[in-house]
């Protein structure tokens, strides 16, 4: 289905049906002005893909990117585009506005939402990633932003390069600057809380299973492994980024014994949560009799991420886990 709409929405293009988007000159900017001045500025940024050349003043964005939605938002940035299936619950100025387009999902995305959105300028990424090519071909006078964390560099880097860009993007560089201050913050507060003896293990709950969420590459909490050097309960041979997490039984959860568990629920971010069958993964965790005893159980040293981090995983969800996990922390050491 995609691929006849990348077609459809190819030939279109070809044949002029389709408008191309508005000059800069002839949009009102952002401010709600529509002086020349304004009109055609454009600031050179780096992103994944090299120099991109943005408008200073887009009167049209779209965006693919889970991790930017929610900063977005915040800043009171209007989209016109955007697949409303993955933006997270919490941002509703987003997933319930009738006025923005939905382009579907990743495993069937509709370009041709996004091509008569007319947008001037797209931020790509996460599970759209894979669509740069086709997005830019179709969208050729929109300016394409794409800011997905790169293999081999470090996630914490990562998350600050995307937020200061888009604060570079959007004339909003000193809010971005404090959900920098305030991540490093939460981050230095974790550490210093931190029992560098205590054993750690983190899990994803999926369809009501214990997947295993391995230390530097697992999703979400694997970075944080190596943030706060938090000692492994259990080491896994070829271990994954699984978004469901790794194979593993509880009785080798049990066997571990962590001190600490840190626990994704993937299903309560996404429709699965609507679903009857779903339970949540506090009641995943809480039921099961192998792990009663474990420490991290028994003592209710048990941290759950917020429930729309599946969906998230921006900056702004990493600052809260970070602070949670060292109120935690705090707690048990005093």
């Amino acid at each position: 289905m995609a691929t006849k709409r990348i077609a459809l929405v190819a030939a279109l293009l070809t044949s002029g049906i389709i408008l191309t988007g508005c000059s800069s000159t002839d949009q009102n900017s952002a401010d709600g002005s529509n002086s020349s001045e304004a009109a055609g500025q454009t600031v050179d940024i780096q992103d994944n893909h090299g120099t991109q050349q943005v408008p200073t003043h887009p009167t049209a964005v779209a965006s693919t990117d889970n991790r930017s939605f929610e900063i977005l938002n915040k800043w009171g940035v209007d989209l016109v585009a955007a697949p409303k299936t993955l933006v997270p619950k919490t941002v509703d100025g987003y997933k319930n506005n009738e006025d923005i387009a939905d382009l579907g999902t990743h495993r069937e995305p509709d370009f041709e939402a996004l091509v008569a959105a007319q947008p001037d300028l797209i931020i790509n990424g996460q599970r759209f990633s894979q669509y740069y090519d086709e997005i830019r071909k179709l969208n050729p006078d929109a300016a394409i932003v794409d800011l997905e964390p790169r293999d081999g560099e470090s996630m914490d880097k990562e998350l600050i390069r995307q937020v200061t860009t888009l604060g570079e993007v959007f004339g909003k560089q000193a809010e971005a600057q404090q959900m920098v201050a305030d991540f490093n913050d939460a981050l230095e507060r974790a550490k210093q809380a931190y029992d560098k003896n205590a054993s750690v293990m983190a899990v994803n709950v999926s369809g009501g299973q214990i997947g295993y969420v391995a230390p530097s590459k697992g999703r979400f909490w694997g970075p944080i492994f190596d943030w706060l050097q938090l000692k492994p309960s259990l080491t896994v041979d070829d271990a994954t980024d699984s978004h469901t997490g790794d194979d593993i039984s509880v009785e080798a959860i049990a066997d571990s014994n962590p001190a600490w568990l840190l626990v994704l629920d993937r299903d309560g971010a996404t429709s699965d949560a609507d679903k009857p069958e779903y339970t949540p993964a506090q009641d995943v965790i809480a039921k099961n009799e192998a792990l009663r005893n474990v420490t991290a159980v028994k003592d209710k040293q048990t941290l759950f991420a917020p429930a729309d981090t599946y969906t998230n995983e921006n900056i702004i969800t990493y600052t809260e886990v970070l602070n949670n996990l060292a109120d935690a922390f705090e707690k048990h050491s005093a």
